[in-house]
This record gives C-alpha cells, sequence and structure tokens, in this order.
C-alpha cells in the first residue's frame, strides 16, 4: 500500500499551462542558503552560489516539481534592514514584492548560526503580511544545529521544517508542509515549444549599463528588475513571464523575457562572481529563441558588442540590434547609418541584422522591438516545402554553377532540410568536399534571400554518396 506522502503525490498531478503555478518565496537574511534550496527545488543549479553573502540581487523564478506537487518557486536577495536609495534598500523592495505576489513564503533561517536579530526582523515583518509563511530551518544536518532550531520556535510560526538543502535531507517534510497552501492543479496541457502560439523566449544581453533591467521594467510596466547608476547590479540570468498585447494583431502574446548580468571584454572579468555571472549570461543565450543586443547608444558599437553578436550566431539564436538611449542620442542618423555598417563589416557571417532603436526611459520603439522578434523568430522556425526548396536549389545553380576545381565538376543532386531552429540543410553530391567556402556563402545568402530567412543564422552542410548505388539512385 502507498503511504501518505505517496497517495497526496498522485493528488496533485501537474499543472496546466493555462492555469498560472502556485508561486513559493524563499526569503531570509543573507547567506542562509536560500540558492541552494531554489537550487534543489527546480533541479539544476540555474541560481549562483556562493560563501560570501549577497549574491543574489533580483528576483529568480523556476518551475519546481516536489514529489507531485508543481509550483513556481522565486529565489529573493538576502533581507536587509537598509536605506531604500541604497542598492542593498531596492534588494529588500524586491523582496518584499516578491513575498506580496507569493501564495506562500518560506522563512529559511541558518539552524548552524541560530537566530540573529536581521532574523527577528524579518519575522515581525513576515507576522505582519497576509502571506502564509513556513519556518525552515537549513543546514539542520547534525548536533550543531539543535540549538538553533529551538530557539527559531520564539519567531511564533511554530516548529520549523528542519533540511538541509545541499544535501537533500528533510525535503519530504517541506512537502508536507507546503501541501496545505497549495491549491489542486488541473491535468497538464503539453506545451508546443514550435507552436507559433508558444511563449517568446526572449534574453536581453549586452554591456553593463546598457539598460537591459531598465528596458525589461519599462515593457513590464512595473519596477520588476532592480536599476541604478551602479554597473553590474544583475548577477543571476532572470526570467520573467509576461504577455505582450500586440498591436498590429490587437492580441495578447506570451513571452519569456530574460534578463542577464553586462558581459564585459574577458579580460577586464576578474571578480569570481562577474566571471559566473557572464557564464550564467551566456547560457540563458543558449536557451533562448531570439536575443536582443542591447546598445547604449550614447556610446555607439564597440568590439565587445561583436563579440557578444558573434557568440549569438555561433549558438544559432536568432539576433536582433537594439539601439537603447535613443532619446538622449547625438547626430542620430550618423549613428544608426555607421553602426549598420559596422555591423555588416563585423558579422560577415549575417547580413542584414535587424537594427532598431529604443528608449527604454520613455518605452518608444518597443512593440516595434517586440514585433520585430516575433517575426525573427518566425523566420528562425521556418520549414520550406519540397517543392520550394527544389525549385531553389535549380535556380541556384543554375546561375552559379560550382566550380570545377581541377578541371573536374563538382555535382550537387539535392539538397534537404534536416531541421529548424535554426534552419539546417544538407546538399548532397559528388566532390563536395573540395568546395571553396566562397560558394557555399554564396547558397547560404541566396536562400536568405529567396526562402524568406533573412538575418538568421542558416547551417548548411555537405555530403558525398557512401557508394555507387547511393549516387545512381540520387
Amino acid at each position: 500500500m502507498p503511504g501518505k506522502r505517496e497517495r497526496d503525490a498522485r493528488r496533485h498531478p501537474r499543472y496546466s499551462d493555462r492555469m498560472p503555478l502556485p508561486t513559493v518565496a524563499i526569503i531570509g537574511r543573507p547567506n542562509v542558503g536560500k540558492s541552494t534550496l531554489f537550487n534543489r527545488l527546480i533541479g539544476k543549479r540555474l541560481a549562483l552560489v556562493d560563501d560570501q553573502p549577497g549574491v543574489t540581487r533580483d528576483r529568480r523564478e523556476g518551475d519546481a516539481h516536489l514529489l507531485g506537487l508543481d509550483f513556481r518557486v522565486v529565489d529573493t536577495a538576502g533581507y536587509e534592514d537598509l536605506d531604500a536609495a541604497t542598492l542593498p534598500g531596492r534588494m529588500r523592495q524586491q523582496t518584499e514584492a516578491a513575498v506580496a505576489q507569493a501564495d506562500v513564503a518560506l522563512f529559511l533561517i541558518d539552524a548552524r548560526a541560530g537566530i540573529v536579530p536581521l532574523d527577528e526582523e524579518i519575522a515581525r515583518w513576515l507576522r505582519g503580511s497576509t502571506t502564509p509563511v513556513v519556518l525552515v530551518a537549513n543546514k539542520a544536518e547534525g548536533r550543531a544545529a539543535e540549538a538553533g532550531v529551538l530557539e527559531s520556535l520564539a519567531l511564533g510560526f511554530g516548529d520549523p521544517v528542519q533540511l538541509s538543502a545541499e544535501h537533500g535531507e528533510g525535503i519530504a517534510d517541506l512537502f508536507e508542509a507546503l501541501l496545505p497552501h497549495i491549491p489542486d492543479p488541473e491535468d497538464v496541457i503539453e506545451d508546443d515549444d514550435e507552436s507559433p502560439d508558444a511563449p517568446l523566449k526572449l534574453a536581453i544581453v549586452g554591456r553593463p549599463n546598457a539598460g537591459k533591467s531598465t528596458l525589461i521594467n519599462r515593457m513590464l510596466g512595473e519596477d520588476r528588475l532592480i536599476t541604478g547608476p551602479e554597473a553590474g547590479i544583475t548577477r543571476d540570468s532572470i526570467a520573467v513571464d509576461w504577455m505582450w498585447h500586440d498591436p498590429k494583431e490587437d492580441r495578447d502574446r506570451a513571452v519569456r523575457l530574460i534578463d542577464t548580468a553586462g558581459m564585459r571584454k574577458r579580460a577586464k572579468v576578474q571578480d569570481k562572481l562577474e566571471k559566473l555571472s557572464v557564464a550564467d549570461a551566456l547560457r540563458a543565450v543558449d536557451f533562448a529563441e531570439v536575443v536582443v543586443l542591447l546598445l547604449d547608444a550614447t556610446l555607439g558599437l564597440e568590439a565587445q558588442d561583436l563579440r557578444i553578436a558573434d557568440r549569438v550566431l555561433e549558438e544559432g539564436r536568432a539576433l536582433v540590434i537594439a539601439l537603447n538611449k535613443w532619446d538622449v542620442a547625438e547626430n542620430a542618423s550618423a549613428l544608426f547609418n555607421g553602426v549598420k555598417k559596422a555591423l555588416e563589416d563585423g558579422l560577415s557571417q549575417v547580413k542584414g541584422v535587424t537594427v532598431m532603436t529604443v528608449s527604454a526611459a520613455t518605452g518608444k520603439g518597443i512593440d516595434q522591438l517586440l514585433g520585430a522578434a516575433f517575426e525573427t523568430r518566425d523566420a528562425w522556425s521556418k520549414r520550406v516545402g519540397t517543392g520550394e526548396l527544389n525549385r531553389w536549389f535549380e535556380r541556384a545553380v543554375e546561375a552559379n554553377p560550382p566550380p570545377a576545381p581541377g578541371g573536374k565538376r563538382i555535382k550537387m543532386r539535392y539538397v534537404t532540410q534536416v531541421k529548424t531552429r535554426p534552419p539546417s540543410f544538407v546538399i548532397f553530391g559528388t566532390r563536395v568536399d573540395q568546395l571553396p567556402a566562397s560558394y557555399e556563402r554564396y547558397l547560404v545568402n541566396s536562400m536568405r534571400r529567396e526562402l524568406g530567412f533573412g538575418a538568421v543564422p542558416v547551417r548548411l552542410t555537405f555530403r558525398a554518396p557512401k557508394n555507387p548505388f547511393d549516387r545512381e539512385r540520387s
């Protein structure tokens, strides 16, 4: 017979994508293990973790699946009682907003360190909140934690859930504590990532202080991400689900916005946390569909911007360039043309990347930017019909036949599309290994121009038949 936990877990199938997941916020003072618990609940190392306090700054969200219980978990910055004008103060405001929006809050303490005055301050604030609170004593493995567990009873939230986020101990007890606060879900309807109606996974990347977090806040219409004059505020890659109203089609469209840490030249990145942040931003690029490279229009295009763009294209992601702070840019026309020319010269593998102008401060150009991002994803996801592909292939080869190195003709027999996202093709023929790179570029550029791929990355490989029978059949 299954136990109580197994029976409870079976009563909680996965949620429907059309029904918002319940939200669980993890809060506590710095360095009690909030990000470690967040990573444990979502099943991967998504949040940056380090021994020094204050690593997490923005709210970070992820989907958790705990013994059949599905919920959205939010990792928050360490709560510090400082002035709202300071960076720690702005971080505290984000934590308070996360708790206000959550269905339940996990109040994390360090059982080994015991209760400190800041824990008591957080407890007083939580007792005045309407959000249910579950007290969690982390690092509770071993006898060294016993005194801290007993001290936590004075906080007024009952017996704590004792666990070790690092080692995974006590997770089943956490399941039972969360169960009363999370409603029964509906059956799941699996989302088709390649459907045109699937959420657009849109990452915003760029150098520090280009305005990435400010742009996302303007899109959302709220101060969801911490911003300020200090460079490098964002450390984790922060994903936010959002519905954008497309004025062109007069309908709402789902977007998953991903804010990333600013990426400086590798030689300038010395701090360990900055290295982790940049690596996290690069992982965010890998999981995105469309990447917006945000430039500071007051600074123009720099070599580091081209390096970032090149990395995005190498990973096969669709790229859009956005010039931010356009409302205060000088010599706007010359600047725009100069950036386009520099992109043409610096990104030889892709010509004609979309360049937009926006102002995160005023919101101007944001709808146009998002419309371009959806159109770019459509091109990136495009599958060409067999007939259309063969007609293009015949025209391209007839207009510019392949060369004949050493007097021996290179015969290209047929082409097939093997995948999308990015669009990838294989051309079969004889002696295709002798094709010069210039002819490959000709074919790729022709594909982009005639088959509607625009400036998205196109992968093209060549294969020769394995034996004469294959050659005859082709």
